[in-house]
Formats: structure tokens, C-alpha cells, sequence
């Protein structure tokens, strides 16, 4: 791995555990084990670094919500992907960002977690809108606001999870998920 390589890293692991207002770039330049030089021969400064390491967290979010358009009926695959596992303790790398007064009140920053979300609530409406266009879901789902619902499942059971300290929370979060899409699926037929 070369030096960019690892300021960016660095940095990723930074902003989840301190968040950008409580990360240094000499925390990073620790973390990365590189010096001085190396940083500033990459980036310009922290705010820089930050844009790099949160987009490419970013991408890292949107490659697991491939799973929303990947093999298998929409219904398994929207499952599939709620079932994916999440340390519920550390909190979401890109939500946690929300809680981040310097990343809030900076339009860049910002940009990229807004539009991660984004991404994500796309290719859940398209999971859910083939669900009911294939008779899994019924016809009254709202499918922008059930993306929004389970988005908001996931951020919540992060919180549950980081104010319990402990795993359960996020679990609990996702099985409930699960059992609502199910309890919708019993709904196709009787849906006017």
C-alpha cells in the first residue's frame, strides 16, 4: 500500500471512530505511519484528505447496496442485504458523519454523505418498486417511503446499538425490518 493509500485509510478509520471535528492530520500521519512530507506531497490539507477517505467510504456503501440489485427475486434481495452484518457498536461510517458538526456545515462533505444516501435510497425504490411490479409487495407501498423507512431502521438501530454499547440493538432493528417486509408480502392479494 502506498502512502496515499494509507493516509486515506488512516483517515477512514479516524472519522469512525473521532469523527472529522475531533481528527487531526497528525493523528493521521500516526495512524498512517507516514510523515509530514507524505501528506502534504498528496493533499493539500485535512479537508482534502477527509473528501477522499469519505468518498471512498461512500463507495464502499454503495458497493454493498449492489446487493438490493443483484441475483434472486427483489423481496430475497432486499432481504439479503438488511441481513448483511453490521458492527451496530461502531455506528454507520457514513451516518455517523451526520453527528459531525465540522461535516454538516461543510458543503463538500456533506455533499458526499448526502448523495451516498442517495445512492442508496435509489437502489432501494428500484428493489422495492420491482417487488410490487412482480407481486411481492402490495400496490399501496410508497416505495420512496418504505426506502426511507428501512434506511432510517438501520441509522436507528446504529443508535440503539452505540447507546446500549451493545450488539443486540442493531440486530433486533434488522429482524424487525425482515418481519415487515414479510408481514407486507401477506398483504399481496388483499391490496385494493
Amino acid at each position: 500500500m502506498n502512502s496515499r493509500d494509507q493516509l486515506t485509510g488512516a483517515m477512514a478509520e479516524l472519522l469512525w471512530e473521532r469523527g472529522y471535528a475531533a481528527t487531526s492530520p497528525r493523528d493521521v500521519m500516526a495512524r498512517a505511519g507516514v510523515g509530514q512530507g507524505s501528506m502534504y506531497h498528496h493533499f493539500s490539507g485535512k479537508h482534502e484528505l477527509a473528501v477522499e477517505a469519505l468518498s471512498a467510504v461512500a463507495g464502499e456503501m454503495s458497493g454493498e447496496s449492489s446487493l438490493l440489485d443483484g441475483e434472486g427475486s427483489p423481496l430475497e434481495r432486499m432481504k439479503r442485504y438488511l441481513l448483511i452484518p453490521r458492527p451496530g457498536t461502531r455506528g454507520c461510517r457514513v451516518g455517523r458523519m451526520t453527528q459531525d458538526p465540522q461535516v454538516v456545515t461543510d458543503a463538500e462533505l456533506i455533499a458526499v454523505v448526502a448523495n451516498a444516501f442517495d445512492a442508496m435510497l435509489d437502489r432501494w425504490e428500484q428493489a422495492i418498486t420491482a417487488a410490487i411490479a412482480v407481486g411481492e409487495l402490495p400496490t399501496s407501498i410508497v416505495p420512496a417511503d418504505l426506502a426511507r423507512t428501512l434506511a432510517a431502521v438501520l441509522q436507528g438501530g446504529y443508535v440503539l446499538a452505540r447507546a446500549k454499547g451493545e450488539q443486540g440493538p442493531m440486530d433486533a432493528a434488522v429482524r424487525g425490518a425482515v418481519s415487515l417486509l414479510d408481514a407486507a408480502r401477506s398483504v399481496v392479494g388483499t391490496d385494493h
